[in-house]
């Protein structure tokens, strides 16, 4: 018998923790289709911060955060507790245009015909933006038919003002928005000429007070009119979607919406293919009932890709016609993950092309 005798010590051990360098080329192994090549290598990504790795992401990045956790897990089980990894949206320039008060980046959906599921579309990424964890607004810019109010189940709703000079945007289903849809009737016909109309979309997104927004998604009217011209000249349109179909008449149309932007000096993101392929509702079966490769040719001739091929399913129209849109009413859905995919495509992609700008910084006067 020993008396006195010492306990064993744990042979467990502590992880110890990597340098910044260390991590930095670690995670530049890790490969995303929405990340460049020596990502990690990138200026205020990767930081040493109080015992742990900082990783921020400047763009909506919830799914490549999610995919390199993951990856961490596996990689470096010891250390992936290290890691913190965060995201701020970072505002980017639009060329020499003020940015919108409350607003980072401004991105419009647009289709040169309708019919095409734009305001589907646009609802529907404004959602997924959120869903990637990125805070949103979204505007209807559609003065002569608006939708949005009717999409996200707001219609009933009415735009609130604490000042007698700024319209507080509808808050839904974690986003805000705003539309003439809230401030006339829903059966009265807005029969405006195209300056009035203009200067009604003006006042929508200038006297809205955006709760600081790292991206207001535009749903633009259809068409290459006064409207949208008016946007591209007097707004910092960051970056734009294009909306088609497959079939020609749509893409026809969709070439003439891209040279515009062009002409402007928009940013085209991409193309969206919206009613790509049928998915059948009783069977899952796919059925491309409009043909085809139409997009993908179409965006190989403009020199844009592709941002996502969205199905037709009846329960997207279900669910926009109950107010409750696919990507919150199903979000494990196919066409959500469409969504998804999209909206992780479209924030890392505007982020890539552009060029970071200051933050604003809000000066409250006291008198």
């Amino acid at each position: 018998m020993f008396f006195g005798g010492k306990k064993n010590k744990s042979t467990k051990k502590t992880a110890a923790v990597m340098s910044q360098d260390a991590a930095v080329t670690l995670l530049n192994q890790f490969s995303h289709p929405g990340l460049i090549d020596q990502w990690a290598s990138q200026p205020h990504w990767v930081k040493d911060h109080e015992n742990s790795i900082e990783v921020v992401f400047p763009f909506a990045a919830g799914s490549i955060i999610q995919a390199l956790s993951d990856w961490l897990a596996v990689q470096v089980p010891e250390n992936a507790s290290q890691f913190s990894l965060t995201q701020r949206v970072a505002p980017l320039k639009a060329g020499d245009k003020a940015p919108v008060k409350g607003v980072k980046n401004l991105i419009v959906v647009s289709s040169a015909k309708g019919g095409v599921g734009k305001s589907t579309t646009a609802v529907n990424l404004a959602l997924a933006l959120h869903a990637e964890g990125a805070s949103v607004g979204l505007l209807d810019a559609d003065i002569y038919g608006p939708s949005v109010p009717l999409m996200l189940g707001a219609q009933h709703s009415e735009p609130q003002t604490h000042d007698g000079k700024l319209m507080e945007p509808v808050s839904r289903y974690g986003i805000v928005s705003n539309s003439i849809g809230y401030l006339v009737p829903a059966d009265n016909a807005t029969v405006w000429r195209g300056p009035m109309a203009s200067k009604a979309f003006a006042q929508l997104i200038n006297e809205t007070r955006w709760p600081d927004v790292d991206y207001l998604v535009v749903d633009m009217p259809p068409g290459t009119g006064d409207i949208q011209l008016s946007l591209a000249q007097q707004f910092p349109v960051n970056g734009a979607v294009v909306v088609t179909t497959p079939q020609d008449l749509a893409l026809a149309d969709a070439i003439k919406g891209v040279a515009m932007f062009e002409k402007v000096s928009v940013a085209v993101l991409g193309v969206v293919e919206n009613m790509s392929y049928h998915i059948c509702s009783n069977c899952g079966h796919h059925e491309a009932i409009f043909g085809t490769g139409g997009a993908e040719k179409m965006a190989k001739q403009q020199g844009t890709p592709v941002l996502a091929q969205v199905p037709l399913h009846v329960s997207i129209r279900e669910d926009i016609d109950s107010g409750k849109p696919s990507v919150v009413a199903r979000p494990e859905s196919e066409h959500t993950h469409a969504y998804r995919d999209m909206a992780s495509t479209v924030a890392s992609k505007l982020y890539w092309q552009g060029e970071t700008r200051p933050e604003q910084i809000a000066i409250q006067t006291l008198s």
